[in-house]
């Protein structure tokens, strides 16, 4: 039998619901694969395991209050928490502590969930690394920015962790820990009580093992079904190698084309996308809109803590500050433009079938690997879901990227659990 830390979300809750399982021994068994593995792998900035029991039996006392109740979730530190420092990834905000939580955590308790602790973000959410490790071989990235979510999920440290995305920081360490990943459509879940870096890009999203436990997570910030809508036809899969296939290697090539490959096998209807012309200046245009909205977001800190800013972090900033106002206004122009192309596309396809990140994750922890397969989707604004199941040359995850149309996410669960039996 399965250590209870190796249970799903939905497994969890269920258990938990039907009496078969009491929230402190999930708990407890979290902690246990916790501090039998943080050293290596480092997720956590933050636990405290008497607040957490505390939390457990107090939802194991009372009725279940909603979907989650009873299931612990890992919280991004960059999302404000009042009973737990949040330190957005650097040393400015070392001991902060909120008075309040941010939206999505007050949502999460009032669902009955443990806020287990706060997870390890790079630097404001942007590149500059913080101290996690690969839990598949702790010499390789874990990806950026939501980089101790996406390890503690995949190392069956916590059920269910939030991250957030402005370009890649959801999807890419998905992929290169082998969780399921998932970005909603921009501006669906709430975002009060996160630290900004791109009011245009920034999204709250999560990880977890199984895409079914996204859509509880829906359920509580969306006030959605908590079960995934039903598959009633194979999905019209567009496999779309998109402009920057040239920069894929040889591992996301074989996962994306072995892929469709499979799906096809098991009865979709796949067929080859190619996006307009158009499409190849989103990578730069969302760059211009990140570092644009990002010196802005950070006046505060570059004006008076400056010296506490990472030479990584002020680089990349400083071309927002010379930007001119005409060039954010022509990305975000060509985003729209793109937006609307879409529509014909979607009109054919259910679903896209594109890559996640360049290969497996990178050798070494001062980088984060590069988020160009996710910038795009993230401008558009459009759902996406990393599906593991694929495995490089070296033995490490290899994710494909699922995207559906605008305000589609519910389909677009559906898609994607129907895929993630089928691939791999």
């Amino acid at each position: 039998m399965n250590a209870p830390n190796d249970l799903t979300a939905s497994e969890a809750a269920n258990a938990i619901a039907q009496g078969e399982l009491t929230s402190q021994a999930l708990v407890e068994a979290c902690l246990a694969r916790i501090e039998a593995r943080e050293a290596q792998v480092g997720a956590w900035t933050y636990l405290d395991a008497a607040a957490a029991l505390a939390q457990a039996r107090a939802c194991d006392r009372g009725p279940v209050r909603g979907p989650l109740h009873g299931v612990p979730v890992g919280i991004k530190d960059i999302i404000d928490t009042y009973d737990m420092p949040t330190s957005y990834g650097s040393p400015i905000y070392g001991g902060h502590q909120p008075a309040w939580d941010a939206s999505c955590v007050a949502l999460l308790r009032a669902a009955g969930a443990v806020i287990l602790g706060k997870t390890v973000t790079t630097e404001f959410a942007m590149f500059t690394p913080g101290k996690t490790a690969n839990p598949n071989n702790p010499a390789h990235t874990p990806g950026g920015s939501s980089s101790g979510s996406a390890a503690a999920v995949a190392d069956a440290m916590v059920p269910l962790a939030l991250g957030t995305q402005t370009a890649g920081s959801i999807i890419r360490p998905a992929s290169y820990c082998g969780a399921v990943g998932y970005k909603p459509t921009h501006g669906v879940f709430p975002v009060a009580g996160i630290k900004a870096l791109s009011q245009t890009l920034d999204t709250l999203g999560g990880f977890a093992r199984s895409v079914e436990d996204l859509a509880l997570l829906r359920a509580v910030f969306a006030s959605t079904p908590a079960a995934l809508q039903s598959v009633e036809h194979p999905p019209r899969i567009g496999l779309c190698r998109t402009p920057q296939w040239p920069q894929a290697g040889t591992d996301t090539q074989h996962a994306l084309e072995t892929a469709a490959q499979q799906l096809a096998s098991a009865g979709a209807e796949v067929g080859e996308v190619d996006l307009p012309p158009d499409f190849a200046g989103l990578v730069a245009a969302q760059e211009t809109i990140q570092v644009f909205e990002g010196v802005r977001c950070c006046a505060y800190e570059l004006a008076q803590h400056r010296e506490q800013l990472s030479p990584k972090l002020l680089e990349l900033l400083e071309p927002g500050a010379k930007l001119p106002y005409s060039a954010y206004a022509e990305a975000a122009a060509l985003a729209e433009q793109c937006r609307r192309l879409l529509d014909s596309v979607f009109r054919v396809h259910d679903v896209l079938l594109v890559p996640s990140a360049p290969g497996e994750a990178p050798r070494g922890l001062d980088a984060t690997g590069d988020p160009l397969f996710n910038r795009m989707w993230t401008l558009l604004h459009m759902p996406a879901v990393t599906l593991p199941g694929f495995t490089g040359v070296h033995g490490l995850p290899v994710g494909v990227q699922v995207i559906g149309p605008l305000g589609q996410d519910d389909r677009l669960l559906a898609m994607a659990a129907w895929m993630h039996t089928r691939i791999g």
